[in-house]
């Protein structure tokens, strides 16, 4: 396993910025969504089933939580194709982002080990970071499950 160890992001913080490419090869960055609340989220695989559960989750949310002031865009180490291939086949209306080499999930404490089928790895750790307009977490949560996700998230903003 990797000597990397990640530190955990906590409220009041400054979110580390980033800039990374969509599933159509835009580059988009933290810095686009100053002045907006934005849920970051980080994934581990696109189209596995706890990722799509996740995704959805969001998608079918989104419409909700911009009418509360809320952006969400999702992070995982897949590369452009997967990521264009998952939002297509699942009508994914909020940008999806390429960390391939998991550098914005270390930044955010999103990657380490994790027990997968018994196995200890290293990957991604779900995660969601909620960013404020200017630019500060306002919540973290490591180990999230996918399922009811959303609705726990809402919940803890007081949406």
């Amino acid at each position: 396993m990797s000597q990397t160890l990640t530190t955990k992001l906590q409220p009041g913080t400054p979110a580390p910025d980033f800039t990374l490419r969509d599933a159509q090869g835009r580059e988009i960055s933290l810095a686009d969504y100053r002045g907006k609340n934005v849920i970051v989220y980080f994934y581990p695989k696109a189209a596995t089933p706890g990722c799509t559960t996740e995704a959805c989750d969001f998608r079918d949310s989104l419409g909700a939580l911009q009418g509360q002031g809320y952006e969400v865009v999702g992070i995982s180490p897949d590369a452009q194709e997967a990521l264009a291939g998952f939002s297509g086949d699942f009508s994914l209306t909020f940008p999806l982002l390429s960390d391939q080499d998991h550098a914005v999930a270390l930044a955010y404490g999103a990657w380490g080990e994790k027990l997968v089928d018994g196995e200890i790895v290293e990957g991604i750790v779900r995660s969601t970071v909620v960013v404020d307009t200017e630019g500060k977490v306002v919540l973290a949560q490591y180990q999230v499950k996918a399922d009811g996700h959303v609705a726990r998230l809402k919940e803890a903003l007081g949406l």
